[in-house]
């Protein structure tokens, strides 16, 4: 297996999130690139940059004008006398109110779905870096690798085709995927992150062609709440074509297996040819939200059942955070997943 990274995406470094009504530092941190990539080292995964720059996939799936804000947004705030080195939003729009003001902060807000997802300097070109490394992954399958892991930060399946959320600029699995698209293959994506893979979701909530399945902690209890159901099977032409399967928190490494089998018949019965694994870590048992009781042995043991699917299969990383036990965790998975591929 080979590993896709990005040296551009360390430039984005969040300062705080808010969590339990005060400020506290950001987890989604460069940091997190170090872990990953020594359990990319421990796995025996060797890492190159990506190949190519075309952002022609990013421009078409995601929407001008927040494209705009994420590149441009943060230098118009801190030309802005008084304002702070992030750029967070105090207002939203809500389901009574969904007009796009021209007044940045009202922008802000309209393109930030969350406190969670703040710009400073160097989130665009970190975002854009993750994105174009998903892409060069999703090529290199498509060019005949069996598997190719995306080392992406910042992470993308909390992302719309309009704004940021649950640090998520980019959708960068949702790009893999167009991608294969494009190319005429059968897709899948499978996200077994612990917290539902909403914007993923999204783009294809209405399209037959791609075929979404989320493993997640329940959002009735676990960000992001107001997506990540069982009842949410697609509309349109998209009816069917998208699975959840939503778990209590604290669920252990077999009640996590079990629903990952189950989402791995479904690719299977779906006919997919290529498959995109969104790949969260932070169902770990050591993880800081500790969510869940999924241990280096279960997350092995997944990977295993993902891995006997056996179609084409890019790797997109999306959340697990600064731990000790990060680097064994990638390295359990990633080594049994290209042992069994």
């Amino acid at each position: 297996m080979l590993a896709i990274y990005d040296e551009r995406q360390a430039l984005h470094r969040p300062l705080t999130r808010i969590a339990g009504g005060v400020l506290k530092p950001n987890l989604e941190v460069p940091e997190r690139i170090v872990l990953l990539r020594q359990g990319l080292a421990l796995a025996g995964v060797d890492v190159v940059a990506p190949a190519a720059n075309d952002t022609s996939l990013i421009r078409a799936m995601h929407d001008p004008g927040y494209l705009d804000f994420l590149e441009n947004g943060f230098a118009a705030w801190r030309a802005i006398p008084g304002n702070g080195p992030e750029l967070r939003s105090s207002v939203h729009p809500n389901v009574y109110m969904t007009r796009r003001p021209d007044d940045l902060l009202g922008r802000a807000g309209f393109y930030q779905a969350d406190a969670g997802c703040v710009l400073v300097e160097g989130t665009w070109q970190a975002a854009r870096a993750s994105a174009l490394t998903a892409l060069d992954a999703a090529a290199r399958v498509l060019d005949g690798d069996g598997m190719v892991y995306a080392l992406c930060r910042p992470p993308g399946h909390h992302a719309y085709r309009d704004k940021a959320g649950g640090f998520c600029y980019l959708n960068n699995s949702a790009l893999a995927a167009e991608r294969a698209v494009l190319a005429r293959r059968r897709v899948a994506i499978l996200d077994i992150d612990v917290h539902h893979g909403n914007g993923t979701q999204t783009m294809f909530y209405d399209r037959g062609d791609v075929l979404t399945l989320s493993v997640h902690g329940d959002p009735a209890s676990l960000y992001p709440y107001y997506a990540g159901y069982a009842d949410e099977c697609g509309v349109g032409a998209g009816t069917g074509k998208n699975r959840n399967f939503p778990l209590p928190l604290g669920s252990d490494g077999a009640v996590y297996l079990a629903a990952v089998r189950a989402a791995c018949d479904e690719v299977r019965q779906f006919g997919a040819d290529f498959l995109v694994l969104a790949l969260g870590l932070d169902a770990s048992v050591n993880d800081p939200f500790a969510c869940m009781r999924v241990d280096d042995e279960d997350f092995a043991r997944i990977a295993k059942v993902i891995a006997e699917v056996r179609v084409p299969t890019v790797i997109v990383q999306e959340g697990g955070y600064v731990s000790p036990h990060l680097s064994a965790t990638l390295a359990a998975f990633i080594s049994a997943v290209s042992q069994s591929g």
